[in-house]
Formats: C-alpha cells, structure tokens, sequence
C-alpha cells in the first residue's frame, strides 16, 4: 500500500491515546496517531516520525501519524495498514492462488473476523493482526491484554470445528525480525488460546514488511514460537 503526502517530523509527547504533539513543517502541531496501542518503546521524545499532511479543513489535526524511527530501523505504527496489506497480499495469491470471494468484515457466530475467502469448495475464516512491538529481534502480541483477541482466537477453533479453514496472521510492521512470539508476559491468555488454537489446527502465520516513508508491503514469513 502506498500513502501521499508524507513528510518527517519529530515527536515530542503523546497527551492521550489518539494525538501526538508533533513537530513538523516549522511548527509545533497535533498528529492523530493511528494506533491506540501504548507503543512506549517507539514514541519517545525526538524520535524522528513520518507523517501524512491533509488538506482537508474539517479535520481536526492536519496530521497523521503513519512511521517512528526505533534506532535505525522505521516501523509503521498504522494500524489499520495490516488490513490493507493482507488484502493485496491475499488478491496477489499469498494463501491460495486466484481465489473465487474474498470478503472483509465477515461475521462467524459471534465474532466479525477481517476477512473470509472461497475456493471450489475451500472456505476459510482470517483474522490478521498489526505488531509494533519488537524486544531483542523478537516480534510479540499483544502490547496490552486483549480480552477480544482471545475471543478471536477460540471462535476461529469453532470455525474449524464447523468445516472452515482459519488462520490468524500477524502482520509485523517492521524489518530486522528474527522471531515471532505470543507475549505471555503481557497477556497470559492470549498465548495459551493461540497455543490451543496451533493444536486445533488454525494456521497461525507471522510476516514482515518491507516498511518505506510512504507505503508498506508484506514480505517475509517469519518463524512463529509457540
């Protein structure tokens, strides 16, 4: 996928969950930030940002806030991006080649998973994930308990159950990866759901990015350590 407009920055501070103050173009101004994770170890005063100007008047900031320099290596920090990039990557072939129906938002009992796709007579349930956070080249998630990512996760042991392929991607918004693993130090429960959901037979994947200023596509499968 790519983004237009996209100029650098500095970060000073983050007052709540979705605005930055910022410093770009001369001035100091609020950035919407795209991701309401805590992204603690990426936001730090001065890191050097990429940011997508708006033209529009009705907006209440004139910026978003798309990429954050973490040493020498840029992550995208937006967190509707790994949707984008699943599709492409899904039109292009990455789970089956030409397939018939790919559908976003498709709702299974109670949960809505971000996609649904057919094939002759496959059919299969994905629900893709965005990881920002990296410690020692290793990828994790979740940031934060998530209490809705567990229910994803036993629901698409359901789809299974029912006759359906399922998968659950987790898009590593980054290079430099060496590993992928569920953070059970943040989130004990969603580990062992993940971990029982590998045994039930749902594919789970992980993928890097090649990450730029003004675009991000899936790359690499990375090695996933359950």
């Amino acid at each position: 996928m790519k983004y237009e407009h996209i100029i650098e920055g500095t970060f000073q501070s983050r007052p709540n969950r979705f605005i930055a103050m910022v410093e770009a173009d001369g001035e100091t101004a609020k950035a919407h930030v795209k991701n309401t994770g805590r992204c603690r170890e990426l936001f730090v005063p001065d890191a050097k940002i990429f940011l997508q100007k708006h033209d529009n008047p009705n907006r209440k900031t004139k910026y978003s806030l798309i990429g954050v320099m973490k040493k020498d290596v840029m992550v995208n920090v937006d967190s509707q991006a790994p949707n984008h990039v699943v599709r492409e990557w899904l039109e292009a072939g990455g789970i089956w080649e030409n397939p018939e129906v790919i559908a976003s938002e498709r709702t299974f009992e109670n949960s809505r998973f971000d996609f649904y796709m057919e094939k002759e007579n496959k059919k299969a349930f994905i629900e893709v994930k965005g990881v920002t956070l990296e410690e020692d080249g290793i990828a994790r998630f979740p940031d934060a308990p998530t209490q809705r990512g567990v229910k994803h996760i036993k629901e698409l042991i359901k789809c299974i159950e029912e006759g359906y392929e399922a998968y659950i991607i987790f898009v590593i918004q980054m290079k430099g990866i060496q590993a992928f693993e569920p953070n059970d130090k943040r989130h004990q429960e969603f580990g062992d759901a993940l971990r029982e959901a590998a045994q039930a037979g749902v594919h789970v994947q992980a993928w890097d990015c090649k990450v730029e200023a003004d675009g991000l596509w899936i790359d690499r499968p990375i090695p996933v350590i359950l």
